[in-house]
Formats: C-alpha cells, sequence, structure tokens
C-alpha cells in the first residue's frame, strides 16, 4: 500500500512539474492526508494546525512540516491508527526520516550533508582525533609539549594570532555553509507558508516557543513519552541545559572578545571575571544537558525516531560533551604540564564541533526555528481553505 501511495504521488509530482517526491517525503504526505481526516490530535503542537492548513502536501509542505515537529511521541501513543493497525500511521517516526534527509538535502556543499548523514559518529570522532593530532603536532613543533617551562596560559603554548589564523577560516565556513543552507530551506518553504513577509508579533511568538522548547511539552504539559507510555520532562530540561550551556559558553567566548581587542585585557582571567564565571556555569549546563540526552536517546522508544540519524545525533552530543569537559578541566590544569595536552584537545573538539555544525543536530535547530518562525507568520494569515486565520 505504502508503494502504491509513493507511485501515485510521484505521479502527481511530475504531471504538476514538481521535484518528486523521495519515499520517505511522500509517507509523511500520506500520512498526513489520513490525520487531516481525523484530527484528534490537532491540539498536542504546531505540526497538526499547519496541516489542518493543507489539503495536498507538496514537497516544501513536508519538509515545513516535519521541521515543525518536535518528536515528543505524544501523537504516536495517541493514535488509533498507530501499529498493528493497517494505516500504519507513526507520525514521529515519518517526520524524523524527512528532517534527517532534510539536512542533506539543503546542506552546502551537498556530498559533505551526505557523509555526515551517513557517517555522523565516525566522522565527528575522526574530525576530533585529526584535529587534536594536528594541535598536538604544532605544540610540539616549538617544544611546547615537553618543554622545561610549564605553560601558565593559553597564549604560552599557541599565541593569540596563531589561534585566530587557526579559527577564523573555519569560523567563516561554517557562517558560509550554514547560511547558504538556511538560505536555501527558507526559499523553498516561504512560498508555501503564505509568502507573507516577518512580522514583529509572528518573530516574538517564535522566539518566545524556541527559547521555552514549548513543543517538547508532550502535547499536554505532562513531558515527552519515554521507552514507554510513560511520559517525563526529562528530555526537555536536558534540551534546555544543552541550549542554555551552550549559549552560556558562546558569551563567555564574546566577553573574552570584547576584553581582549576593545580593553587590552588578556587571558588567563581570574575565577571572579565575568568570562570566567560564564564559562564555567555554561560548561557545567552543558556537561549535564549532553550527557542527559545520551542516556536518554538510548532509553527512547524504538518507533519514536529514525534508527539510521543515530550515529548522526550522538556524534553532536559527544562533541558537545567533550567540549565542554575539556574547557572545564582546563581551568583545573592551569599551571601544570597538562594544560597544553588539554588545550590541545579542546581547540580539537571545538574545530571537529564547528566543522559539523552545518551538516547535522545543530543544522537541525536552526531549520526548526525557520519553521517555527513561518508557522507564526502563516497563522496570521487567512487560510486557503477559507476557515480564516487561526
Amino acid at each position: 500500500m505504502n508503494t502504491l501511495n509513493t507511485l501515485t504521488q510521484q505521479a502527481r509530482d511530475l504531471a504538476n512539474g514538481q521535484p518528486v517526491m523521495t519515499e520517505a517525503e511522500s509517507e509523511v504526505a500520506r500520512q498526513m492526508q489520513i490525520c487531516n481526516a481525523c484530527r484528534y490530535c490537532e491540539g498536542f503542537c504546531a505540526v497538526f494546525p499547519a496541516m489542518t492548513r493543507r489539503l495536498e502536501f507538496a514537497r516544501a509542505d513536508v519538509h515545513f512540516l516535519a521541521n515543525l515537529c518536535h518528536n515528543c511521541g505524544a501523537c504516536l501513543h495517541a493514535c488509533q491508527y498507530a501499529p498493528p493497525h493497517e494505516f500504519m500511521l507513526n507520525v514521529p517516526q515519518a517526520m524524523a526520516r524527512v528532517r534527517g534527509q532534510t539536512y542533506a538535502d539543503f546542506a552546502w556543499p551537498p556530498a559533505l550533508g551526505r557523509l555526515y548523514q551517513r557517517n555522523g559518529l565516525t566522522v565527528g570522532l575522526a574530525l576530533l582525533l585529526s584535529c587534536a593530532v594536528f594541535l598536538w603536532l604544532a605544540a610540539a613543533s616549538h617544544n611546547a609539549l615537553w618543554g622545561s617551562t610549564v605553560p601558565t596560559s593559553f597564549y604560552d603554548v599557541f599565541p593569540h594570532g596563531t589561534m585566530v589564523v587557526m579559527f577564523a577560516p573555519v569560523f567563516a565556513w561554517v557562517v558560509l555553509a550554514l547560511g547558504m543552507g538556511v538560505h536555501r530551506f527558507w526559499r523553498e518553504v516561504t512560498p508555501a507558508t503564505s509568502g507573507q513577509a516577518l512580522s514583529p508579533p509572528a518573530m516574538a511568538e517564535a522566539t518566545h516557543d524556541v527559547l521555552r522548547l514549548k513543543y517538547l511539552d508532550g502535547g499536554h504539559g505532562e513531558g515527552c513519552h519515554d521507552d514507554d507510555d510513560a511520559t517525563t520532562h526529562a528530555r526537555r530540561r536536558c534540551h534546555h541545559l544543552t541550549f542554555y550551556g551552550f549559549m552560556l559558553c558562546l558569551a563567555a567566548t564574546s566577553v573574552a572578545t570584547l576584553y581582549h581587542y576593545v580593553w587590552g585585557w588578556v587571558a588567563p582571567y581570574d575565577l571572579a571575571s565575568l568570562p570566567k564565571v560564564l564559562g564555567v556555569v555554561g560548561g557545567v549546563s552543558l556537561m549535564l544537558g549532553t550527557a542527559g540526552l545520551w542516556r536518554l536517546h538510548h532509553r527512547r522508544h524504538p518507533q519514536h525516531g529514525d534508527a539510521a540519524q543515530r550515529p548522526m545525533d550522538l556524534a553532536f552530543i559527544a562533541l558537545l560533551f567533550v567540549t565542554a569537559a575539556s574547557g572545564l578541566a582546563l581551568w583545573l590544569a592551569r599551571g601544570t604540564p597538562l594544560l597544553t595536552w588539554l588545550l590541545c584537545l579542546h581547540l580539537g573538539a571545538v574545530m571537529a564541533l564547528m566543522l559539523t555544525m552545518p551538516y547535522g543536530k545543530f543544522a537541525h535547530g536552526v531549520f526548526r526555528t525557520a519553521s517555527l518562525l513561518r508557522h507564526a507568520v502563516e497563522k496570521r494569515q487567512p487560510s486557503r481553505l477559507g476557515l480564516g486565520s487561526e
């Protein structure tokens, strides 16, 4: 039945001059047609109100809806047509498969997106090791690893100018690759979501939903489903710890940059300084969040997501954890011979994390934000079905 529906959808796409849907995209379109007739889950999250504004689901609609889905699992456990019913509805899993496809489809360049999608954990760890070894060799070349003088700061190992030369091209690449991917995604979904420009109320609503992770509440505020029908807020809390820990670490780096270039205050900074406080709190939060996500990832119900994406998901979690843990260890190792080794590991983890950002779960967060923005715009427009705005 699924194969017949896929072929029917592909024939319709060809007749309408649209890009042919993949099997995963056609499956989402099929399930949305059935859900649109039922609407039992209409109040669960943003996906279902957005679904009701459509009678057909083209490729852009599918991409938009898939990235609105937060994979809480509520609709699967509430669905009367879930397996083993002959309709075989599993919206979280179908959406997850399309989301994984969008990371590769909108990646720039596309080949890197496909490589990371297939071998996420291997690529991530190989990048970390390669970057760390490169830095260890660079440190050894000027005797920073085995020298008689114990380094007291980062700049005793790598001068500030050297770090800028190493990381500026990586940062520029991340901005370019991620910007190109998001631009392509935004350009596709905008016409499918009313085509109207952003407005301040829509931006305020989407920002609120993103910062609070509103749709990780399980639809009724009870949390996401775990490995059984039980609900828990653990997934939402771990995402909060990870997100805000990352943002605090980014703030610490940004403040330190201002200290260095604006006021001429050179690292290392005291523990009571703003960069250090932000970095320590952010690092601890990031470690707790990623450790919790790793544990929850192995406990989730197997029907909630796409098993093929597990290596990519775990790679992102692992790189975030190593970045945070090695950063905190650097402070403890200050003034000891371990500083150089830990600095190379930390900078290697940061470099690997940055290089993989445009191709996996970080891009997923940006695409989801874009979808929430488009949803906030679309819901304020009259429905194309003549049902009025929400």
